[in-house]
């Protein structure tokens, strides 16, 4: 596929993950982690996908500042312009303008995709056929695009994007976003055929975004714009070290997405999954015999089934009379916790760090 100079990437890597935890934490997020046993961590997996079809040199990663060596170490070949680092936890829209930024000013055609970084993408080829019926349609047009994902079950964790009922085209004008639906709520947007799950990878040009920017965040923007003159250049770093934590903590769904009126959506083609809990993981994995998904462990099971088992060593575990359970053993902490409450973890890890310690989170 060609790579063209004026094609960008923003790659998404500053979450925590808190729902993986123990093995994602604050240090160490999920997104550094070779959550599915297959050799490569979450991030180099995306970085190689994106690489297909982006110049390796045009993927930019937006982390955190404590997450700097972990980058530079996982990906040895990108260079320290290509890493924006920001220095407070601002949600998506901040990060997203200042990259934006960063790239118009070193490319003003740029056409750039938003990635996150720990989603799972197996038909990376129909990945990059998608990419490039976005990149060809914003090229040209004033869009902001998302790929949505055809849901397969009524599910409430996820936003919605909805578009015009019977629409035919391959890119489609985005009539709304939908928060997050209770079960019902969601069971309807399946049975409508109109609904697809918002999987947060955008693309757009520079300039189309920049504009949605100015004129839905104003505040926000003039934050950013008010010394354009430093980007890319030594005075970048003190500048953002001096008002990055003056933005609003906002995502890009509600500072632009769901303002614009020039948002379109191409029904992804190809099979995705967020990797958002252990949950999802479990569904991702190959299961043994006994229908138990196993990483870096090897496992002794008697009536014992669905269950999400990892340890960190090729630890020997027996399990009896236990189903559906998530079990992880970390280092000092061992979690055993049904699957059905998975969405608890992030309260329990409030709980442990209050009892035991933040260094355990």
């Amino acid at each position: 596929m060609i790579k063209k100079d004026n094609y960008y990437a923003i790659l998404m890597a500053g979450g925590v993950g808190s729902r993986f935890w123990p093995v994602s934490t604050q240090d160490f997020p999920k997104q550094f982690h070779d959550m599915l046993g297959t050799g490569d961590t979450l991030i180099q997996k995306t970085f190689h996908r994106l690489a297909q079809i982006i110049p390796s040199e045009n993927i930019f990663i937006l982390t955190n500042e404590r997450y700097k060596d972990i980058v530079f170490d996982q990906l040895p070949v990108v260079t320290e312009r290509q890493v924006v680092l920001e220095p407070a936890m601002r949600n998506t829209a901040p990060c997203i303008l200042y990259a934006s930024l960063k790239i118009q000013k070193e490319n003003k055609d740029a056409v750039m995709i938003v990635a996150p970084s720990d989603h799972w993408i197996e038909d990376e080829t129909a990945f990059c056929s998608d990419v490039k019926n976005a990149f060809d349609f914003c090229e040209t047009k004033d869009a902001l695009m998302t790929l949505g994902i055809t849901p397969t079950f009524a599910n409430t964790g996820y936003g919605y994007v909805e578009y015009e009922k019977g629409n035919t085209d391959t890119i489609k004008p985005v009539n709304q976003f939908r928060e997050k639906p209770n079960y019902d709520t969601a069971k309807s947007f399946l049975e409508q055929g109109n609904f697809l799950w918002n999987a947060g990878i955008f693309i757009w040009s520079v300039s189309s975004v920049i504009k949605a920017f100015k004129h839905n965040q104003p505040e926000l923007s003039e934050l950013f714009l008010n010394h354009y003159e430093v980007y890319n250049t030594k005075e970048e770093n003190n500048f953002i070290q001096e008002n990055y934590a003056k933005a609003e903590n906002i995502s890009i769904d509600y500072a632009v997405m769901e303002k614009s009126d020039n948002v379109y959506v191409i029904p992804a083609s190809f099979d995705w999954n967020d990797l958002g809990t252990w949950g999802s993981l479990y569904d991702k994995l190959e299961k043994n015999e006994t229908d138990n998904a196993v990483v870096n462990a090897r496992l002794l099971a008697n009536e014992a089934t669905g269950n999400m088992i990892r340890t960190n060593t090729d630890k020997i575990v027996v399990v009896d009379g236990l189903n559906d359970y998530i079990i992880v053993d970390k280092n000092e902490v061992l979690l055993i916790f049904p699957k059905a409450k998975e969405q608890d973890i992030k309260t329990v890890l409030n709980q442990v760090k209050d009892k035991f310690g933040p260094q355990y989170g």
